[in-house]
């Protein structure tokens, strides 16, 4: 994607692996800044703290991760200790242990001096390959989106969860990728934009929209319900931080009432994420994944312009009230109309359909 008629991704090799370059997405909406990470406790402390995020990207960022640590040291023990802490830091989101585990599965069984190049080449072949997957994604859903306006003949109304953009992968974006593509296309659509507090990743969401004119409106987390009610959404599309081998989805907090809302009124509801999203050894979403919660302080603080034009951050709930903060939820896949993955659209029980090596992974599991 373009910033400021820049094009521009997430993430990027420095000096030939000697570093990477990300965007601190920390600051993002209000502050479009990057930075260069020159060792592998930089990236875990990056993916922990946010400053990348999106379970794409945090994916290909531990894979750069693993290249800088073996930089430093090649040998297995090292290796292995930087696989478990990199895992540590965002336990929902599969495609980051994905990402590390293939990673360290290329590089062990080779000796110690062969494995920096290796890895290296391997982190860069993930890197494209993420976008690659990523635009497939998005062509498969703007089919989607060119078959409700085939039928509507009007701009065709999607509501969106949390930011499944280019900002959470390393280009196009997984959900966005589908809205990206129908708008090249040049169907008529506007998008609903969540706030998606804490964390207020739907302003990442309309400024990435912002930035290549798509229309859009940006709407409290609870207002989704009342536009599905009055037919003003005429599909919910939402990425996904890990999905079960029968089809269950962990995304971010509140992406289920969303769902529930669209069965009530049979409005589809579309989950858009690649095939390394799918943890194929769990089946029960709700009892089998691990749903990360985050520090209270997400909820008792709020960041934005103050009325002198800087940014701020102010806190709106006192230091004594306690607070939860489950990051994620999980929709169970009786909600979920269909997948969209680089290999096409299905619905969740015929996962093992568009990945047959995933259902011999399940069996043998």
């Amino acid at each position: 994607m373009k910033v400021n008629g820049i094009p521009t991704r997430t993430i990027w090799s420095v000096d030939h692996g000697q570093a990477i370059g990300i965007i601190d997405q920390t600051k993002l909406p209000y502050e479009f800044k990057k930075e260069v990470l020159r060792d592998w406790t930089a990236v875990k402390d990056a993916i922990a703290t946010m400053k990348v995020r999106g379970a794409p990207l945090i994916g290909i960022a531990a894979a750069w991760a693993m290249v800088l640590a073996i930089r430093d040291n090649a040998k297995d023990d090292f290796i292995h200790q930087v696989r478990s802490e990199l895992i540590a830091t965002r336990p929902t989101a599969v495609n980051l242990q994905w990402a590390v585990d293939h990673m360290v599965k290329r590089v062990i069984s080779l000796p110690e001096r062969e494995r920096l190049p290796v890895a290296y080449k391997e982190a860069e072949a993930m890197t494209q390959a993420n976008v690659l997957e990523n635009r497939a994604i998005g062509t498969h859903g703007a089919k989607i989106i060119a078959e409700l306006y085939a039928k509507k003949r009007e701009p065709v109304n999607i509501l969106t969860h949390c930011n499944a953009g280019w900002l959470a992968t390393v280009d196009y974006g997984t959900a966005l990728s589908a809205v990206y593509i129908a708008f090249e296309q040049g169907i008529p659509l506007h998008v609903w934009v969540d706030e998606t507090r804490p964390r207020e990743q739907g302003l990442l969401t309309a400024w990435e929209l912002s930035g290549v004119g798509i229309p859009h409106t940006v709407i409290a987390d609870n207002a989704g319900g009342h536009l599905i009610q009055h037919r003003e959404v005429d599909a919910v599309i939402v990425g996904a931080d890990r999905i079960t081998a029968i089809g269950d989805v962990a995304n971010k907090i509140g992406t289920y009432l969303k769902a529930l809302a669209a069965k009530d009124m049979e409005v589809p509801f579309y989950v858009a994420a690649p095939s390394s999203t799918i943890d194929w050894s769990v089946q029960d979403g709700k009892h089998g994944i691990e749903i990360e919660n985050r520090s209270g302080d997400e909820l008792r603080f709020i960041r934005g312009i103050d009325k002198k034009g800087k940014v701020s951050e102010v806190q709106i709930i006192q230091a004594q009230t306690n607070v939860e903060n489950p990051a994620f939820d999980v929709t169970p896949a009786r909600l979920v109309t269909g997948i969209i993955t680089e290999r096409g659209v299905c619905a969740p029980e015929f996962l093992t359909r568009l990945f047959p090596e995933g259902g011999r992974l399940q069996t043998r599991g």
